[in-house]
């Protein structure tokens, strides 16, 4: 059966909705990705104001009171004693190439005081032949010990199918529960140890990555939202004008 006219108008006027409201979708979208990218640029402009101020020196703050947010990022210098005891191997991380290893954290215990501050130390490859063999890192316990670093959030987390005992090497931290472990009380924040003047001997790499926010990725899914609204219109405008005037022409 031919199509009437009534029902051609309706067709067309159902595929001019959808595509308009189509590319009104896709086109939010796309303008709520450039505003993130905004929000993410801004972040790291303040980043890297931060890492220019002065150094902070954690141990000046009293005990139990919350750290600062404008301490986030910032250049820190702190001294303390290591609990060896409580070092934690984070495994299957990357620095500076891809063979895997560890992440290298040590719990330092502020000087005169009895909280600690969890420290990113460094980064050291993983035994080939046995991997749960954990290497060995200089760590002394009778000396205070002077850093340099930047504070930063706790490690960042990789996906792990169930909750791992405690034990030297580990996916991840949790910093709540390794103040339970322990029996201290623990900063919310680490120290990305950095290397200093004279370096430190204890054979781990500190080629840290600099605090990134991801903005590209921002913009990528912008253009992909408006490079499909521009599709839609272009669609719209090929079948529902442009072919019907070549067709009766």
């Amino acid at each position: 059966m031919a199509e009437t006219r009534a029902q051609a108008r309706w067709r067309a006027w159902v595929v001019l909705g959808a595509t308009l409201v189509g590319m009104a979708v896709t086109a939010s979208l796309g303008r709520w990705q450039l505003n993130r990218a905004a929000q993410k640029e801004a972040l790291q402009a303040m980043i890297s104001a931060r890492a220019g101020l002065p150094p902070v020196r954690p141990e000046e703050l009293a005990p139990g009171a919350p750290v600062p947010e404008d301490w986030l990022h910032r250049r820190a210098r702190v001294r303390g004693r290591w609990l060896s005891d409580h070092t934690v191997f984070l495994d299957n991380r990357q620095m500076a190439g891809p063979q895997p290893g560890f992440f290298v954290l040590t719990a330092l215990e502020l000087q005169g005081r009895g909280d600690v501050l969890v420290v990113q130390r460094g980064w050291i490859p993983r035994d080939v032949v046995d991997r749960t063999r954990i290497p060995a890192v200089p760590t002394p316990e009778d000396e205070i010990v002077e850093l340099t670093g930047r504070i930063a959030p706790p490690p960042a987390k990789l996906y792990q199918f169930s909750e791992e005992p405690p034990g030297p090497i580990r996916q991840n931290l949790d910093l709540q529960r390794y103040a339970e472990e322990i029996g201290r009380p623990v900063w919310p924040v680490s120290l990305v140890q950095t290397d200093s003047a004279p370096p430190v001997a204890d054979g781990l790499l500190r080629q840290w990555p600099e605090p990134s926010v991801d903005v590209h990725k921002h913009y990528g899914y912008a253009f992909q939202w408006f490079a499909l609204c521009a599709l839609m219109a272009g669609l719209y405008v090929w079948f529902q004008v442009l072919r019907p005037r070549r067709q009766r022409g």
